[in-house]
């Protein structure tokens, strides 16, 4: 007994919300966006999909604070009137969310008004009532009707503007219309164009309509704001990481190479970039909850560029604790033993490889290798700059897409240039850094713990969330 009575305490404490509007207004589609999935009910442009009330949950950290009720759509709204003005003139005396329980209860099964029926019969058992509207429909009488009978259950209502993209003007004469009805507390959520501030507003809205509910909705808004930017930043980092992992990798070539070794190694490179964009997509999708089937995007154009090491580049300086200006950068202070290391390397070069031997012999065991084959000349295949920068501007314009797609949204996301998109501010530094630093091609606890990697994926990532 103790548990059922703790359970219905708990559920005492949701917030009951209906959703409800005339057919084919986005009722379904505002419930998807709202919880931020496609698995929702079913949206279909044919009126009347949705044939029964149908309930989802949304909760902030595991604690339900809200239900939704998808209703049906009112078909028939004039015969609704119709019938409850006859029942308000039979009984007089009974307050008008009385005239609508007597509706319910008298209508049967296969009524021409059972699918009034089961949303009025929701209206009466919700908090608050959530009525959808497509601005690009005119205020017709129908409409007016739907507001005549929904106001009479005593529910505090809210306006919803659905669809209000491209069309203020038709927006606008809605506002006028509910305001006759003294509805002001209106609200623009567009079911496919989404805006998390919207989503927030809403839940402001049903706050100063329900006092009783004010702290669990804030809680609601404070935890969904929280899940929102982590969603965001994840999105960001992802993209992040592909730039650090595409621009980082390279492919040895040497002059001794023959054609086709070289045609194989081309083949390869691009092969490695497409797939690295394909599944950085395939992440970004699942990070908001969307599905491949959602986007359409092109091959990438893949070009490869040549790189060769400059040992005295300044990210390479860093590496081993040096200054441009320092004596060793300008090749002094040859390090011991550094003869059986270069064989027949040219004086200078043995200098060079000193100087840098000399400042840091441990960083220079790691790095060794590297810096003989670039001195041998050795040079490594890679994506150019311009593969590089599409990427970024490609992913950058997709996460912006993500990130303004409601879960109602049919339409496919196409994905190919990104002529609004720019690229951050010391873009070719960034890359630079990059490129010096082949071994953070992949992640590592060196890597991720790096500083200088640390500060380059922070401005990446404020870039792409354009902070």
């Amino acid at each position: 007994m103790i548990v059922n009575n703790s359970r219905q305490t708990q559920t005492d404490a949701l917030l009951h919300i209906a959703v409800v509007g005339h057919t084919n207004t986005g009722k379904t589609s505002l419930i998807r966006t709202m919880l931020r999935s496609t698995e929702f009910g079913v949206i279909e442009d044919a009126a009347g999909t949705t044939r029964h009330v149908e309930q989802a949950t949304i909760s902030a950290d595991n604690t339900p604070v809200l239900n939704l009720y998808d209703t049906p759509g009112l078909e028939d709204s004039r015969a609704l009137f119709a019938h409850i003005k006859k029942l308000q003139a039979k009984s007089a005396t009974l307050r008008p969310p009385q005239i609508l329980e007597q509706f319910v209860t008298q209508v049967t099964v296969n009524d021409p008004l059972e699918q009034e029926a089961k949303v009025i019969r929701q209206v009466l058992r919700s908090d608050i009532l959530l009525y959808i509207i497509d601005v690009r429909e005119p205020f017709l009488e129908k409409y007016r009707l739907e507001l005549e009978v929904l106001t009479r259950a005593g529910k505090p209502i809210i306006p919803v503007f659905n669809f209000i993209a491209s069309h203020e003007r038709e927006l606008e004469k809605w506002r006028e219309y509910l305001s006759s009805y003294q509805m002001h507390a209106t609200l623009e959520f567009d079911t496919v164009a989404f805006a998390f501030e919207a989503e927030k507003r809403l839940y402001q809205k049903m706050q100063s309509l329900l006092e009783s509910h004010y702290n669990h909705l804030q809680k609601l808004i404070d935890y969904r704001a929280k899940l929102w930017n982590q969603l965001c930043l994840s999105g960001a980092r992802r993209i992040a990481e592909l730039i650090a992992q595409v621009a980082c990798y390279r492919e040895s070539k040497t002059v001794n190479n023959h054609l086709i070794a070289h045609t194989l190694l081309e083949d390869r490179l691009q092969e490695f970039v497409r797939k690295a964009e394909r599944q950085c997509l395939h992440d970004l999708l699942t990070i908001f909850n969307f599905s491949e089937k959602d986007v359409a995007i092109q091959n990438i154009p893949v070009s490869n560029g040549q790189w060769q090491l400059d040992i005295f580049a300044p990210g390479i300086l860093k590496a081993y604790g040096l200054d441009v200006g320092s004596a060793a950068a300008k090749g002094a202070a040859a390090g011991a033993g550094i003869d059986l290391m270069v064989g027949g390397m040219s004086l200078g070069a043995a200098s060079a490889l000193g100087a840098l031997a000399g400042a840091s012999w441990s960083t220079f065991r790691r790095y060794g290798d590297e810096i003989k084959a670039t001195v041998k000349g050795t040079k490594w295949q890679c994506a150019d700059e311009t593969t590089v920068q599409i990427l970024y501007l490609r992913q950058k314009h997709l996460l912006k897409k993500l990130m303004h797609r409601g879960h109602a949204a049919q339409d496919m996301l196409h994905v190919d240039k990104a002529d609004t998109e720019k690229l951050p501010d010391q873009w070719q530094k960034m890359i630079s850094t990059l490129r010096q630093n082949p071994s953070w091609h992949e992640p590592s606890p060196a890597r991720n713990g790096n500083a200088q990697f640390q500060e380059l994926e922070t401005k990446l990532v404020a870039a792409l969330l354009d902070a």
